[in-house]
């Protein structure tokens, strides 16, 4: 039987180029100039962590790695931004987490909604991807189209299409 599995995934080396060119384009910037701002990226843990002097220049910063990441083609939903820290002096630390896989509720949301549209597939949660399958193919590009059309708080991917 025809089947195909939704994910949620982030291109490690591309989000990593996002990082590296939102680095570069804020040492360029005027207002940036003499500033210790720093942008990291933790590969093992997908937390980028960013430190800066105040709040202007942080939200500065987020909107970089955001616009980056869109001309990258990597969705900006996938960036669980936490809560501001104050460092040592007077800097900010903020750690923004890359959500990989689909959660409980996500993959929830994403089955119900595929049952929902009355289509003839069957949804499976198998960890932190659904698995749907179907005796059409055609079926199953109708769930990929319901669920692009589907706002889930997470970027979807749809992967493994066998036939």
């Amino acid at each position: 039987m025809p089947s195909f599995d939704i994910v949620s995934k982030v291109d490690a080396q591309t989000l990593d180029n996002a990082i590296n060119n939102a680095k570069k384009e804020i040492l360029n910037r005027f207002d940036f100039n003499g500033s210790k701002s720093t942008i990291d990226l933790d590969k093992k843990t997908n937390v980028i962590t960013i430190v800066t002097e105040d709040d202007m220049r942080l939200k500065a910063i987020e909107g970089s790695i955001i616009s980056r990441m869109m001309k990258q083609n990597l969705d900006p939903k996938s960036l669980n931004f936490g809560d501001e820290h104050h460092a040592s002096g007077n800097m900010i630390r903020k750690e923004i987490s890359i959500k990989e896989g689909l959660d409980k509720e996500a993959a929830k949301k994403v089955v119900a909604k595929i049952k929902a549209s009355g289509l003839k597939v069957q949804p499976a949660i198998m960890d932190d991807q659904v698995r749907v399958t179907a005796k059409k193919i055609d079926d199953l590009q109708a769930v990929i189209s319901l669920c692009r059309n589907e706002d889930f708080d997470q970027p979807l991917q749809f992967i493994n299409m066998r036939n």
